[in-house]
């Protein structure tokens, strides 16, 4: 069951200033932030041409975390606050709990490879909505009443309302506005667009109370990843309703790579090619960050070294997961998503 600490919406409320939301924004960039690197492990070892219904809908999730943690990002940045993305504990440590402890301290999530437990245990508690729709499967499991941080970011959604138009003076010239439509990725400059930018953020991730789809066919987060463990599509049932009835989501098990759970740089010996190939993908990653950084902070248009090192990740992931972990197991090596202070020197 998924919660959020009511000390952080109580915090909000009591806002007297702009400059009282920045750490709360920062912390929704990082949330945003925090399910990308599980979501690409658990993407990263699909094998290629296997899996690829779930590969996709999990690919579509990771596309639009990006977005919202860059609109989160952009409205800090409208309120003449500074996104720090290039720091080492802008990482979570994983495993371990997410930002803002969103789940309780107990609520664990790791790098781990693709399963169906971890869909269903992590990723869909991840995305639960304040209200889940109730979707029958064949064997329809309860729907748990919960929270989640919908309520954070409604708080965030009023207190903006009470702040007022007045409060967004960087002009859009300094956001990031490339790589999305400008249907879903637009200029913050008032709190109607603000509060649009949010309402994208929630109903992407969760759907409406109303709605599991946040645009027709195709579901929000939560609900996809509900397709991918109940290994259907979710439709609409005859007289109301949805269940998880539609076209078959196949799931083999010999197409996922056995990867180290969890691993660490120091999992690996010195000098050997797992070693080497995770460190790659750390200065990697961590350059991305360093450019997301600069992007985030006056360059805007140093999103577009960004965009080319989210390929460059990809292309080392595959290798990782293709090298032996070397601890004398059949495990194989797998991203660690460790910042590392020499890649600021790749992005100046």
């Amino acid at each position: 069951m998924i919660r959020l600490q009511r000390s952080v919406i109580n915090a909000i409320r009591a806002a007297k200033n702009p400059a009282d939301l920045y750490p709360w924004l920062q912390n929704a960039i990082e949330l945003e932030h925090s399910t990308i690197p599980p979501y690409l492990t658990a993407l990263f070892s699909l094998k290629p041409g296997s899996n690829d219904e779930i590969a996709r809908l999990i690919h579509s999730i990771v596309i639009e975390e990006m977005l919202h943690m860059t609109i989160a990002s952009n409205i800090l940045i409208a309120i003449k606050g500074h996104p720090a993305i290039n720091k080492p504990d802008f990482i979570p440590k994983y495993p371990g709990p997410l930002p803002m402890s969103v789940g309780g301290k107990d609520f664990i999530v790791g790098l781990e490879a693709f399963s169906i437990p971890l869909v269903e245990n992590i990723f869909m508690k991840i995305e639960e909505p304040e209200k889940p729709i109730p979707v029958e499967q064949p064997q329809a499991a309860a729907v748990p009443d919960f929270a989640t941080i919908g309520e954070f970011y409604d708080a965030l959604k009023k207190k903006l309302v009470e702040f007022g138009n007045g409060i967004f003076v960087v002009p859009p010239s300094q956001q990031v506005l490339q790589w999305f439509d400008t249907a879903r990725l637009f200029p913050i400059v008032d709190v109607p667009s603000a509060n649009h930018g949010i309402d994208i953020i929630v109903q992407e991730g969760e759907g409406t109370s109303t709605d599991p789809f946040q645009s027709p066919g195709d579901p929000a987060h939560y609900y996809k990843f509900g397709e991918i463990a109940a290994g259907r599509k979710i439709i609409p049932k005859p007289g109301g309703g949805y269940i998880y009835g539609g076209d078959p989501i196949p799931f083999d098990p010999t197409g996922v790579y056995p990867m180290k759970p969890n691993p660490k740089l120091t999992d690996f010996a010195p000098d050997s090619q797992a070693r080497s190939r995770a460190e790659e993908f750390d200065l990697a990653y961590s350059s991305l960050l360093n450019a997301l950084h600069t992007a985030f902070n006056g360059q805007p248009d140093r999103i577009n070294v960004a965009i080319g090192l989210m390929y460059e990740l990809k292309m080392i992931a595959v290798s990782l997961m293709q090298t032996p972990a070397g601890d004398g197991s059949t495990m194989t090596a797998g991203p660690t998503f460790e910042y590392i202070e020499a890649a600021q020197a790749a992005v100046a």
